[in-house]
Parts: C-alpha cells; sequence; structure tokens
C-alpha cells in the first residue's frame, strides 16, 4: 500500500534553497541535523527534499512537482504579498482541465505548481 510521496529536487546553493523556502514560502526544517548536501523541508502534511547539484544549469533544469491545496486563492494572495515571484505564465487561473492553478520557479529553476480543483 502507497501512503505518501515526497519529491527530491536539485539544489545548486543548500542556503539559498533553505532560505526561499523558509522566508518565502513558509516551510520548516524537518530535522534540526545538517546533512551534508541534503535538506529535507515540511509544510502542513508535505515534504520536499533536496539534493546537493552544485553544477545544475538552471536553464536546462526541468524538475517539477504539483502541490496541491484546498485554499489556492489564500495562498496565492499571501505569496504575492510577500513579493514572491510568480512563474511569468504561471498566474493564478482556472484551467482547461478543471484546476484552479499557479507557479513558480524557486532558485534552481524547479517549477512548483499549485493546483485546486474547481
Amino acid at each position: 500500500m502507497l501512503t505518501g510521496i515526497i519529491p527530491k529536487l536539485p539544489m545548486i546553493d543548500k542556503v539559498v534553497t533553505m532560505n526561499y523556502y523558509l522566508e518565502m514560502l513558509g516551510f520548516s526544517l524537518v530535522s534540526n541535523i545538517d546533512f551534508d548536501g541534503y535538506l529535507m523541508l515540511e509544510k502542513d502534511n508535505m515534504q520536499i527534499h533536496f539534493f546537493e547539484f552544485k553544477s545544475l544549469d538552471p536553464k536546462e533544469n526541468y524538475g517539477q512537482v504539483y502541490i496541491r491545496t484546498n485554499d489556492i486563492e489564500n495562498l496565492y494572495q499571501k505569496l504575492i504579498s510577500k513579493n514572491v515571484p510568480v512563474h511569468p505564465s504561471g498566474h493564478l487561473q482556472l484551467k482547461p482541465w478543471g484546476q484552479i492553478e499557479f507557479a513558480l520557479l524557486d532558485p534552481n529553476n524547479n517549477l512548483l505548481t499549485f493546483g485546486q480543483t474547481s
């Protein structure tokens, strides 16, 4: 039986990645133990892990994760009020497939798409 999924995304700089997710997106550390080249973050009932990839070219990074939410408009407004940059073509909108979505690019160019069933 499957019970959950934890995406593992590449990161170039651990401190930059950690600060973005903690300060801009409201995540917290899963553990106080500092793992060399690895970062584990959580928010609500979800975790995202990151592995160090110092030679990553952000323009060639296709890391993506789709994150479901049950209060997308509130989440979107909170992030906008904190001046979190939204993906140029990822502003909050109803998609033809029946999801309300918006998207962000993290400092490593990982695409974070947030979605809620309309």
